[in-house]
């Protein structure tokens, strides 16, 4: 497909990409820094635009050039930069494309747990979401829409049902009023087709009030539009989107559909300081000086320091994986002037409303640089008791933000008679601790003993992160091969359940906690086969989760537990009912198997390079995406006839 001509969506510059994102949320690469030829896009489109026209599924075993786009080199290298080396995507989870239509979707957040669901919004860049698009989009064709510079920012959701299920919502009424199942344009509409083509309808007139309504600073609406054939577009899994209706004759719909390919990804790999030149803008940045966004028109100046503290710190950690410095203007302070400061900010933490999102982090994030980490962990440490969430979810990231020496106080959160409190205690372990044997045992206490699901999960998930860090600073490696077995030990332990959405006969929308769980299990998918069942598992499916992370160091790292990690991920693929658990199995096990950690090759990993394309072979159905990311060649894809 020849590169056309016409004006496009700025794209980013490769030296602003990590600066940008830390910001922005959202990145955009145009076709030719891909690497691949530019007649990819189009063998996708027709193939997409084959089966599409026919009613058929549309999976990336089915079009196997889509493999090729996720390995690309471009986006390899755009990725590693935001997310780590060896990044990993999210198996059997709308991993598939999606066509523009009618309808206009209700703004909201992703989760990167699969299918709604509920998993920790990491402030980090642990998890993010890759679009692409095969063919020219055009500002008509119903581009995705975003809000970028809101990804930082959220509402409550542990007793907030409105957002339980995974995504945060901002305007749910919008769901609940049943506007979203209204057709904005096409052949069922009831607008004026000029009040469509002018953006007038009452729906246009919702989602724009929806977003300045927040009350947050420098949001704007923006239409990923128009781009190139063979873009694509990075952005945080916590970045508020939605689909978008087409603005163009409906009767041309079907000869010019509009598609989306839409990939979960996740961190299994430390930032490793490649991006610390100061060419890339490793030192402090003028924020308010960077004048107006070129890719969202807003202008920087605007930017208050609420805002720019968030993004300095970010900026740092994912090029360095390290704390920043003290902020410069903190450096100067008299201990007098810091212990005022302090308490003022600890005063901001209380904010009221959800309008206060901003300063509530902001006051967070600028306690954590303030120069005196005693000091900030003092006040955020209360601040983590609150009984509002929104108060402990800023003195969570700020605790986070301080790192190493807010391990005491997380640890102790983990304790708590209230599991609110111990969410926040085991998550923030994994986000900043060291992996030693106190955090381990805290983390693992909970993953086996809590009552809670939710508690559970983020434990689970939490063990990965722990990992993943030992790996990458050295610390703690030793403990590794313990995180895996407490994992194992997880998987025998915990079961599946039918789904919230069935089990309740409800949509995943309106779902609640039950006695048996307090956290949404979303949406289960049997994919129309015998073997499976439609059932979830938040605590075997974060297990699985940071096994993949885990398992993306190698061999060497899992120690003794290499052949009893091995044994459950194996008993996974063969028997587990749950296909999102059976996906990650899958990847867990193809990353042992194929990803080069050096060191000498243990008779239980060769013995599994030679049995993999078997034991893949006894599943019906294979993660493609995820297998072919982590190391498995395409040249299996022949000796499977399905196209899953």
């Amino acid at each position: 497909m020849a590169t056309k001509t016409y004006a496009s969506l700025p794209y980013t510059e490769p030296d602003h990409l990590v600066r940008d994102f830390a910001s922005r949320g959202i990145v955009a690469l145009p076709p030719e820094r891909l690497g691949i030829p530019e007649e990819i896009h189009q063998r996708i489109y027709t193939l997409e635009k084959q089966a599409y026209l026919a009613r058929k599924p549309v999976t990336p075993g089915g079009i196997p050039d889509v493999l090729k786009v996720i390995n690309a080199p471009g986006v390899v290298d755009a990725c590693n930069r935001i997310v780590g080396r060896n990044w990993a995507i999210v198996p059997f989870t709308h991993n598939a494309s999606f066509a523009s239509g009618a309808r206009d979707q209700h703004w909201h957040k992703d989760d990167n747990g699969p299918y709604n669901g509920r998993k920790q919004r990491h402030h980090q860049a642990v998890q993010i979401e890759m679009l692409y698009y095969p063919q020219d989009v055009t500002e008509v064709m119903g581009p995705t829409a975003t809000v970028p510079y809101s990804h930082y920012w959220t509402f409550n959701h542990e007793e907030n049902h409105d957002n339980f299920a995974g995504a945060d919502h901002l305007d749910f009424e919008y769901q609940i009023s049943g506007m979203e199942g209204v057709p904005v344009s096409g052949p069922d509409s009831q607008y004026d087709w000029e009040d469509v083509v002018h953006r007038r309808t009452a729906h246009d007139v919702r989602m724009r009030e929806a977003v300045s309504n927040t009350g947050w600073p420098l949001v704007k609406t923006l239409e990923a539009a128009p781009l190139r054939a063979g873009s694509v577009l990075l952005y945080s899994h916590n970045t508020f989107h939605r689909g978008n209706h087409r603005r163009d004759d409906w009767r041309l719909w079907d000869d010019h559909p509009r598609f989306m390919w839409r990939f979960w990804i996740y961190r299994t790999t430390e930032p490793d300081g490649d991006d610390r030149d100061d060419r890339y803008g490793a030192g402090e940045i003028a924020w308010r000086e960077l004048g107006v966004d070129p890719l969202t028109g807003i202008d920087l100046r605007e930017a208050g320091e609420n805002a720019t503290v968030v993004w300095r710190f970010h900026n740092h950690w994912m090029r360095t994986g390290q704390t920043p410095p003290p902020r410069p203007d903190a450096r100067e302070l008299s201990s007098k002037s810091r212990e005022t400061e302090a308490g003022e900010l600890a005063e901001q933490l209380l904010a009221m409303g959800d309008e206060a999102e901003p300063q509530r982090i902001g006051a967070a994030y600028r306690l954590a640089s303030i120069g005196d980490d005693a000091l900030a962990v003092q006040h955020l440490g209360a601040a983590l008791y609150s009984h509002r969430e929104s108060v402990r979810r800023a003195a969570t990231y700020g605790l986070i933000a301080v790192g190493e020496p807010s391990t005491e106080i997380f640890a102790e959160a983990t304790k708590s008679p209230v599991k609110w409190v111990r969410k926040a205690g085991v998550y923030g372990l994994g986000d900043c601790a060291p992996l030693t044997g106190e955090v381990l045992a805290a983390t693992v206490s909970l993953l086996h003993h809590d009552p809670s699901v939710y508690v559970r999960a983020v434990a689970a998930g939490t063990l990965g992160c722990l990992g993943r860090r030992a790996a990458g600073t050295g610390i703690g490696t030793s403990l590794v091969p313990r995180c895996l077995e407490a994992l194992v030990r997880s998987l025998e332990r915990e079961e599946n359940r039918l789904s919230m959405d069935l089990a309740q006969q409800r949509s995943i929308k309106f779902v609640r906690p039950t006695d048996e769980c307090d956290i949404c299990e979303g949406n289960g998918v049997d994919m129309g086969l015998d073997r499976f069942e439609p059932v979830r598992s938040a605590v075997r499916e974060n297990a699985l989760w940071s096994m993949v992370i885990l398992c993306s160091h190698g061999a060497g790292l899992a120690g003794d537990a290499l052949d009893s990690t091995i044994d459950a991920l194996t008993a996974v693929v063969r028997s587990d009912r749950n296909v999102i658990c059976v996906g990650f199995a899958m990847d867990a096990l193809n990353r042992l198997a194929n990803l080069e950690t050096g060191g000498p090759s243990p008779a239980s990993l060769d013995r599994l390079r030679a049995d993999l394309i078997g034991l893949l072979g006894e599943s019906p159905v294979r993660c493609w995406e995820a297998l072919v990311r982590g190391g498995l060649s395409t040249k299996y894809l022949s000796a499977f006839s399905e196209a899953g």
